[in-house]
């Protein structure tokens, strides 16, 4: 297995399974940590730099809060056009992380533009995390999401996945890339004009994934053992920022799920899994329900990142 020290996290493909299990166990040993609400020194000599070119919530608080727990430092922005990288001078990101790498000791990146966290990686010495890159890929959040459903339900193996949503997000890329390691099988539901593209599913073909599509989750809901949601009324994921349209339209039938339908459809036994904000795709009175999960994936997303943290600067090894 590859060391984790020095390491870049861009993508999940390629990850390999021992490495999401050993990811996996380090979120183990420091979840107490973030569960009783204190703070340790495992970086206290280390600084975080968070580059956040779109708008976040969970994703960059959580990465901040984990650096936090860990005894860490944090720097960083969270809307670049109040920095001379995102104002007149538009500056490259080249020039960006080239001078960014000497302020911190591993820098976490959110940008529109995919590919952009490849790229800040070419020209920075420090590890770059990717935290999301336009349409691209999303691996600490799926990472999250992995390791919630195998926290709940014991294994990610044997296991059918219906993703519900957009499949150009890049949520549902890493997810895909993600079970190529593992023996389980997903469902995808997504409208005709948000499906899988073609050279997308030439790689999941390449990579052995076992994956069938479907047109309307309620004639499948009743196979699923997960139930991984994203919106499909959302915004352009390759700006830099999306203001709310007033025409924005509601969730068709089909990729809706309901408290109705998973007790009427769903077995007893699925879980609900969704890195939010959601729209009108996953109705509030379904957190009340046994199937809900989202809120310890919310928690989870500091215990992950805090293991992806400790890992890239060689606290755990």
């Amino acid at each position: 297995m590859r060391s984790f020290t020095g390491r870049d996290i861009l993508s999940l493909k390629g990850f390999e399974r021992m490495e999401f299990d050993r990811v996996f166990q380090v979120a183990d040993d420091l979840k107490p940590i973030a569960r009783d609400r204190r703070n340790s020194d495992l970086l206290k000599d280390k600084t975080l730099l968070t580059a956040f070119y779109q708008p976040s919530t969970r994703t960059r608080l959580a990465t901040e809060a984990a650096m936090h727990r860990l005894g860490g430092h944090v720097l960083g922005f969270s809307d670049a056009k109040m920095t001379r990288a995102g104002d007149f001078y538009q500056e490259s990101i080249k020039d960006t992380f080239h001078m960014l790498e000497y302020y911190a000791d591993v820098i976490a990146i959110r940008h529109f533009q995919q590919g952009a966290p490849a790229e800040a990686a070419k020209w920075s010495s420090v590890p770059i995390i990717n935290c999301g890159d336009g349409w691209g890929e999303h691996p600490t959040q799926v990472l999250t999401d992995l390791y919630t459903i195998k926290g709940e339900l014991g294994t990610l193996d044997g296991l059918k996945f219906l993703l519900v949503g957009d499949m150009r997000m890049r949520t549902m890329h890493s997810i895909l890339y993600a079970l190529s390691q593992f023996d389980s099988e997903a469902i995808v539901v997504g409208p005709p004009d948000m499906t899988l593209l073609p050279e997308f599913k030439a790689e999941l073909d390449e990579l052995n994934v076992a994956y069938r599509e479907a047109g309307d989750v309620r004639d499948v809901i009743g196979e699923a053992d997960v139930i991984y949601m994203e919106p499909v009324v959302q915004p352009d994921y390759a700006a830099s920022r999306t203001e709310v349209p007033k025409d924005y339209g509601l969730t068709p039938k089909e990729y809706v799920v309901s408290r109705e339908l998973l007790r009427d459809q769903g077995k007893r036994s699925s879980i609900v899994i969704h890195s939010l904000p959601r729209m009108d795709e996953l109705p509030v009175d379904v957190d009340g329900t046994r199937h809900q999960r989202y809120w310890i994936e919310a928690f989870n997303g500091v215990v992950m990142r805090m293991a992806l943290l400790s890992l890239v600067l060689g606290a755990a090894e």
